[in-house]
């Protein structure tokens, strides 16, 4: 499932669109999940028990590890999950880092 916290799902059509922005969409599950259940197109990969670390990143950093360009505080993000729960998670993490 998607969830944005506090926000309505949204559903798979929303994201796609969403996506044409400059949205950028974070996939928190494990590597494992990703290897088993496959990636999601143009999302990038960091495990919730990394995300705050990743996001207090130097950008060079972030950059050189997750091979996309670090989101600023003002960027739009969007997590994902399998089930929904750790995807609220991550999103208080970003929230408690200032992340809007």
């Amino acid at each position: 499932g998607l969830c944005t916290g506090g926000a309505p799902s949204l559903s798979y059509q929303e994201l796609k669109d969403l996506k044409k922005t400059n949205v950028l969409h974070i996939d928190v599950r494990e590597r494992w999940e990703i290897d088993r259940f496959g990636r999601i197109p143009a999302s990038v990969n960091i495990p919730l028990g990394e995300l705050v670390e990743a996001l207090q990143m130097d950008p060079t950093d972030f950059k050189e590890q997750y091979n996309q360009k670090m989101p600023s505080k003002s960027d739009p993000v969007v997590f994902s999950c399998l089930a929904g729960t750790r995807s609220k998670q991550a999103l208080s993490f970003a929230m408690s880092l200032g992340f809007s």
